[in-house]
């Protein structure tokens, strides 16, 4: 009986931290990813990128947690989230609250193995982390937010493995934070009717009609930035292959969102993670020793 009882918690603690749904995982993961291998010159230590992959899952989850605490009075009335542990009164907010508190002091502990720069710079991404689900609340532009947290593991990878932030390191921050808009905007689009009703703002709602023709000017700046990373790092002919390749993949986005319909606007949202995925693939194939010169 207790060992059942202690499972189903633990279930409910998985679901809680969205661990059926690693899309956030990755949509975090790979800028972190990037940004290692950029300032490691292809080969970033072993242990510093195995603290950061870590780090990513266990904030992620932290994330998603906060994320429903900010949202209890919400997720009840959103058909895709009201069956979300604590909205459907499965989990309490004191077992919420516990779970994620464990999860944000591992990371911490985790930080706590790097240098003093990169722990300093933790203490902003907590910051960003607790404060983003509240910022729906007051303006229109959480995506950005989301943007800034999802990203900051980028220049705290380029303290941990050089102990400084190149302006290199903010310029790909900065690509983040737009590529971050970009595929949130489309996952709000999902929501936007019923974000309306119950006063969520957000980008897709700000957009309105111009939804699409917005997130095509942000997936453009989002490229050019990249090309502009590629150039100030050194980056040879299979990066900027993999730079075209995740073009594509944008057109394609922009292809799944020509209705709006919500099931194919999450379709498009999804999709970035192959596309993160195609740029890691070229940086680890360009740093390679044996690469096609």
């Amino acid at each position: 009986m207790i060992i059942e009882r202690l499972e189903n918690r633990l279930c409910e603690y998985a679901w809680l931290m969205r661990l059926h749904r690693p899309i956030g995982i990755y949509l975090l993961l790979w800028p972190t990813l990037w940004a290692l291998w950029l300032a490691g010159n292809g080969q970033p230590p072993q242990g510093t990128t195995l603290v950061f992959i870590i780090g990513v899952a266990l904030m992620r989850s932290a994330g998603c947690v906060i994320n429903d605490i900010a949202d209890r009075k919400f997720d009840p009335h959103v058909a895709r989230t009201r069956d979300r542990p604590l909205a459907a009164g499965r989990v309490s907010l004191g077992e919420a609250m516990a779970v994620a508190s464990v999860l944000c002091l591992l990371a911490f502990a985790l930080v706590l193995t790097q240098n003093a720069l990169t722990v300093k710079l933790a203490f902003v991404g907590l910051a960003l982390a607790l404060t983003y689900p509240f910022m729906k609340r007051f303006h229109h532009f959480p995506q950005l937010h989301l943007g800034a947290a999802f990203g900051w593991g980028i220049p705290m990878a380029y303290a941990a493995i050089t102990d400084t932030t190149p302006f290199v390191a903010w310029l790909l921050f900065i690509a983040n934070i737009l590529w971050s808009t970009i595929y949130d905007t489309q996952y709000a689009m999902v929501d936007r009717e019923e974000d309306l009703k119950i006063g969520v703002k957000s980008t897709a709602i700000f957009f309105g009609e111009q939804d699409r023709q917005t997130i095509g000017y942000l997936q453009f700046a989002f490229m050019l930035l990249l090309l502009g990373v590629g150039l100030l790092t050194g980056r040879g002919w299979i990066y900027y292959l993999a730079c075209f390749v995740a073009a594509w993949l944008a057109l394609y986005q922009q292809y799944l969102i020509r209705n709006r319909a919500p099931e194919d606007c999450f379709k498009a949202f999804l999709n970035n993670h192959g596309l993160g995925f195609v740029i890691f693939c070229g940086l680890l194939l360009d740093f390679l020793p044996t690469g096609i010169p």
